[in-house]
């Protein structure tokens, strides 16, 4: 019944999306015919608007894609999250990719898929304390949530809102990816911003590395990838 729910919704989205699309045929058949007439600027008013129209159509695809297969990754590993939540992380991992153009959803994912150790559970926490779904230590998401306007009043308030934590991962990450490129940066936000800057200098010499970071690292990255060539 629920798949039935499912592929009902996709149809109705697929419907939705055919009937605009056919509209904007239209209204471009028109088009063309009209400029059959000659210049008339009531019609390259008309062009404008169509090509605005396409271009929101086919931004709107691209969102919707995007937070669907987000939304899938998150089915895999927390079946038992609420489809309402689930949206609202995969939009907020989309609003983040494209806020800072060093990330993407694939990134993000395969980082929170790691960090939680594949439970993509909101209020989990670590042996050493780091808090949430990126995983931030206090200390730390106090400092960032002052530059992103989060009011901070305690560590489980804050942290355990997983857009609030995603906002306040995705900076940081972000920070880190900009200095030393994906590997670094993801160094850096594991094990240290000491230790990615060694690590980077040695010319990535794996020795440098704490142990617990060089295991990190390719994990997250084979997720990145598996993400990254992921199709549903």
């Amino acid at each position: 019944m629920a798949q039935q729910r499912r592929n009902h919704t996709r149809g109705k989205r697929a419907l939705a999306v055919t009937g605009l699309t056919v509209a904007v045929m239209a209204v471009g058949g028109l088009l063309f015919r009209l400029l059959d007439l000659g210049p008339n600027p009531r019609v390259r008013e008309l062009e404008q608007s169509l090509q605005q129209l396409r271009a929101s159509l086919n931004a709107d695809s691209i969102r919707q894609y995007n937070i669907q297969k987000v939304m899938a990754i998150i089915q895999m590993y927390n079946p038992e999250m609420p489809s309402s939540q689930r949206y609202e992380i995969a939009n907020e991992i989309y609003n983040m990719s494209l806020k800072y153009t060093n990330l993407d959803i694939d990134l993000l994912c395969a980082t929170i898929t790691h960090e939680t150790a594949g439970t993509w559970d909101p209020e989990i926490i670590s042996p050493a304390g780091a808090m949430g779904l990126m995983q931030i230590m206090p200390a730390t998401a106090m400092f960032l949530a002052s530059y992103e306007g989060i009011t901070w009043s305690s560590p489980e308030e804050v942290l355990f809102n997983p857009i609030y934590n995603i906002r306040l991962g995705a900076r940081f990450l972000a920070s880190q990816i900009e200095y030393y490129d994906v590997d670094g940066g993801l160094a850096a936000y594991n094990g240290g911003e000491k230790w990615a800057a060694l690590w980077v200098k040695s010319g990535r010499d794996d020795r440098i590395l704490p142990a617990e970071t060089r295991e990190y690292l390719p994990a997250v990255l084979a997720l990145y990838n598996e993400f990254a060539n992921m199709r549903f």
